[in-house]
């Protein structure tokens, strides 16, 4: 093959890679990557047509060089690059769930739970205060308030409320020992079935736990069960609604995803129980565990800037259902993906983008005694109090929330393998997508707030 030949047939790639890129973001509704990749489709293979074409001085090496160029943005994509190597965090202690802002909400001022708290923890009682001057999740008075949607989300949540009842139950009799691999090979498969992303298994530790509950009664008694093994999974949360954060229709993903992983989590624990085994489901308001850590430790990703599981799939964009039992289950393989860490370190996206300031900018620090991000929850929750929905900007901008298709899972592949390709991959995120996305506007059918 001779040189025009080559240089023809590497414009044709290039045309052809960038009509591809183009027609797949005109899909996700990317207006800008979309023209971005409509450029490129005309500029790209413009130098390669003219040196084909044209006869000059100095001919060759230009040519050359220009060959060279896609075979070394290929070889940046496919050799593996070692990256900066990172600690893992293991977290040291327990969480106590009294602390978390999702237990301090329910704090109601005049009662004696509300006086007790904060004569424990007086150094909440100012940021509180705060959050609690401001109108509200869902509150009509708040800044995106949107009665249909706000009544959707209300109704997500009085849904999963109506199943408190059946996260825990009586074992029926055991009839006879199950095989832990068939077993657990069935869990994951149905699961997978009937609408989890993702599913692991792992074997509890007392970090796992919260030290006292904090969100449901009994309230301040351990948190602990004579559970073995944790079944995590995942669930997906829509792109498209969740790219309209921080108005109204993120907040309804957001507990519709809930609400979808508490059925998943009571239909495996009532499951497990007709076989004989004790089993309860983590569900929304009723945790006692801390579902991230669970799911990490079962293989299903890592913990990112935003304090969220990064999942090789669907990054931060999922809800995690968990069902802790005794049942002998086959733990399931993790892999530490220093990956992650690393491109969370470069990013800082959802730093960028967030209203509150409340995600940390720079490496991981020293937090007692681990290594790792930690986000400023009473900064987030005041956010949240302000818009009446849960936000989700960090979600939506994250590089590793783009749907799960050929085109993401080759970028993410280079991502995993290489560092260098890393910070490529970034960016171009930043050039297709730009560094802080808009927020889409509300549909036709979702009506006016």
């Amino acid at each position: 093959m001779d040189l025009s030949t080559l240089l023809f047939v590497i414009a044709g790639l290039a045309l052809a890679g960038s009509v591809w890129a183009a027609v797949v973001s005109v899909r996700e509704r990317e207006p800008r990557a979309a023209r971005v990749a409509g450029t490129m489709a005309v500029l790209a293979p413009l130098p390669y047509v003219a040196v084909a074409l044209l006869d000059f001085p100095g001919h060759d090496i230009l040519a050359w060089i220009l060959i060279a160029l896609p075979t070394v943005a290929l070889l940046l994509w496919a050799l593996p690059v070692r990256g900066p190597r990172y600690a893992h965090a293991e977290p040291r202690g327990r969480i106590d769930e009294r602390t978390v802002m999702f237990a301090r909400m329910t704090l109601e001022p005049g009662t004696e739970r509300f006086d007790a708290y904060y004569r424990e923890f007086p150094e909440h009682r100012e940021p509180d205060d705060k959050w609690r001057a401001r109108p509200g999740l869902l509150s009509p008075n708040a800044r995106h308030h949107h009665s249909r949607l706000f009544s959707a989300t209300d109704a997500c949540y009085k849904t999963i409320e109506a199943m408190q009842p059946m996260v825990d139950g009586d074992p029926q009799p055991r009839s006879g020992d199950d095989d832990p691999e068939a077993l657990t090979r069935f869990l994951h498969g149905w699961l997978g079935k009937i609408g989890a992303a993702s599913s692991g298994v792992t074997e509890l530790r007392p970090e796992h736990w919260y030290s006292l509950t904090g969100r449901r009664a009994p309230i301040g008694v351990p948190a602990e069960l004579p559970h073995a093994h944790a079944l995590a999974f995942t669930v997906e949360m829509d792109k498209d609604m969740l790219d309209r954060a921080p108005k109204a229709p993120a907040i309804v993903e957001t507990t519709q995803q809930y609400l979808n992983a508490a059925v998943l989590a009571v239909q495996v624990a009532m499951f497990l129980r007709s076989q004989g085994y004790s089993a309860r489901a983590h569900i929304d308001a009723n945790y006692r565990v801390v579902c991230p850590l669970v799911a990490r430790d079962a293989g299903l990703g890592e913990i990112g800037r935003m304090g969220l599981l990064m999942t090789p799939e669907l990054g931060p964009r999922v809800r995690i259902g968990v069902v802790t039992t005794d049942a002998p289950l086959v733990v399931s393989p993790r892999t530490r993906d220093a990956s992650v860490l690393d491109f969370c370190t470069i990013c800082e996206k959802c730093a960028d983008v967030c209203p509150s300031a409340a995600i940390m900018t720079g490496p991981r620090v020293d937090i007692n005694g681990v290594t790792r991000w930690q986000i400023d929850q009473e900064a987030c929750f005041s956010y949240w109090c302000s818009v009446g929905t849960d936000c989700g900007r960090c979600v939506q901008v994250c590089p590793y929330s783009h749907p799960d298709n050929l085109m993401h899972r080759l970028v993410r592949s280079g991502v995993n393998r290489s560092a260098v390709f890393r910070r490529v991959a970034l960016k171009l995120d930043d050039m297709f997508y730009g560094r802080k996305p808009p927020s889409r506007e509300l549909e036709d059918w979702m009506g006016e707030p």
